[in-house]
């Protein structure tokens, strides 16, 4: 059988089994070592030495058809074609007598903006990832399938830095003329998942739809629909798996005339120290079968999973089809948003743990997109710092940030939407001194939200930051809605948030031309004396 990528001219050599069933590729995962059967039905794999995405490693092939609407720069490195050529074809000849999987499935709910893609990988168990991770067609729609865009992630290749343009032996490749991702040096999965977003969040403004790194929930009015933005780490996933709503996804959307859908077909949440109290549905999501743990710690013996365990890395995952959670959408399909809520982990703990922002402060935040960038979510990356990462997703953005921006203004104006700031991360201190903010008491923000349960409740102007402080929220202590009253120094809290006003203001710099002076204007501002 011939490996084909989504131009047919480019045939590549290779035996491939295509589109096997979960079950058929759990049996050759296993017979093949790629890993463990845990105790209650998950296949447990290992990364290797990458167990976080590596962003210095990707790049975008410089070609003609899409030069001009590339953000390059830090976040999208250039490779030449003449690079991507070598690389390829010497990827061509290793894979000449290896075996491949192959699954045919599509990237998008909505039927006027779906893709279909191809995914070919080395191992069984990046199959089934793949398998949960995008959407699967029918039988009948099997039949006569292509692809509009090709992924060959080969984990065991490496690329030649010295010949082929690349950083290191690790690199993933971006060709938007041809439609074809090549990964190699990496088994980390979530490559495939994001390298496949960056290629809708490049097609799909094109289209009149705003991609979204975002989680999407809608109430039993079928207008009650929120979006959640926010960076890995930051809640996407647990707070939009509500048993109390519907989920429509947990991580990749668009957000068209009147109407938001998932791209994806399954979810990819962080599993350390996942609760089987606050986080119930996920938690039930690591006890099936057919559940990929990547790097999830377990007994070698009685196979009994150990999620608190930090052993390999806090970016533990688990990646399961959207039906593994009893109340998913299964048509991934939604109408517009009726709130938006922008997620952060602030980590030096100064951030209101709730407040609403201006249509200013809405641009100014969704440009800055600050939170902390947690442990293990890329290589590297030790413990939680500072980042500031545009659109809540700038790894992913192969335009600039602006573009995304004006485009969520419009929707936010025209639908008259509110958006409101949540933060997850510390109170009481920063990193290592306070404690994370009670999760419960996250819930119950986000319902009060939802429920128009601060509708004329008086707000207060928080005098840094400048957003609007509800003074009472049902179901949060008063005093955790405004972090300095949870400092025991109050003067440490103040030089704290002054830091981070700072910060906000450098890092906008960047930006500061291409928007109007009231969103320049409408981030935090250090306090004096």
């Amino acid at each position: 059988m011939t490996l084909t990528s989504a131009r047919p001219s480019r045939d590549i050599g290779g035996t491939v089994i295509p589109n096997l069933s979960v079950p058929q590729l759990y049996e050759r995962a296993l017979r093949d070592d790629e890993g463990m059967l845990a105790a209650d039905g998950p296949l447990v794999v290992r990364t290797g030495a990458h167990t976080g995405r590596s962003p210095k490693d990707k790049f975008i092939v410089a070609e003609p058809s899409s030069h001009d609407k590339i953000w390059w720069g830090p976040v999208n490195s250039e490779i030449s074609e003449e690079h991507y050529d070598r690389l390829r074809a010497r990827l061509l000849e290793y894979l000449a007598d290896k075996q491949l999987y192959a699954q045919d499935l599509y990237i998008g709910a909505h039927e006027d903006h779906q893709r279909s893609l191809r995914v070919y990988t080395e191992s069984a168990w990046a199959s089934i990832f793949a398998r949960n991770l995008f959407r699967r067609p029918s039988d009948e729609e099997l039949e006569g399938f292509a692809p509009n865009f090709t992924i060959i992630a080969v984990p065991s290749f490496e690329a030649d830095p010295a010949t082929e343009g690349t950083r290191s032996g690790t690199a993933i490749l971006l060709h938007l003329q041809r439609m074809e991702i090549i990964i190699v040096g990496t088994a980390y999965a979530g490559e495939i998942k994001k390298s496949a977003f960056t290629v809708m969040n490049y097609l799909l403004p094109d289209e009149g739809v705003l991609p979204m790194h975002s989680s999407i929930n809608v109430g039993d009015d079928e207008d009650d629909v929120c979006i959640f933005f926010g960076l890995s780490g930051t809640g996407k996933t647990t707070l939009s798996a509500d048993p109390q709503r519907k989920l429509i996804g947990d991580d990749e959307h668009g957000w068209g005339e009147g109407y938001s859908f998932n791209f994806e077909g399954g979810c990819y949440a962080k599993t350390i120290r996942l609760s089987p109290v606050y986080e119930p549905q996920i938690y039930a999501t690591t006890e099936r079968f057919g559940t990929i743990l990547e790097n999830t710690d377990l007994d070698p013996e009685t196979r009994v999973l150990d999620l608190d365990s930090d052993r390999l890395t806090e970016n533990t995952r688990a990646a399961y089809p959207l039906y593994f959670i009893d109340n998913a959408e299964p048509s991934g399909v939604a109408r517009g948003a009726r709130n938006v809520i922008f997620l952060t982990a602030d980590a030096f703990g100064v951030l209101p743990p709730l407040s609403r922002l201006t249509r200013d402060q809405a641009a100014y935040h969704f440009i800055s997109g600050y939170t902390a960038k947690l442990a293990g979510t890329e290589v590297g990356v030790k413990e939680p710092s500072a980042t500031f990462s545009a659109g809540f997703g700038a790894p992913f953005l192969p335009r600039h940030p602006g573009d995304y921006a004006s485009m969520l203004v419009e929707r936010l104006e025209r639908y008259d939407v509110p958006v409101w700031l949540i933060n997850t991360g510390w109170t009481g201190g920063p990193y290592g001194v306070g404690q994370r903010l009670n999760i419960a008491h996250t819930r119950s923000m986000v319902h009060a939200v939802l429920d128009g349960a601060l509708e004329g409740v008086e707000m207060v102007t928080d005098p840094v930051f400048g957003v609007a402080v509800p003074r009472q929220v049902p179901g949060v202590p008063e005093d955790e809605l405004f972090p300095r009253r949870t400092w025991s120094d109050p003067v440490a809290y103040d030089e704290a948030a002054n830091r981070l006003a700072a910060m906000f203001k450098a890092n906008f710099e960047a930006y500061a031309d291409g928007v109007s002076e009231a969103v320049r204007a409408a981030g935090p501002v250090p306090r004096e004396g």
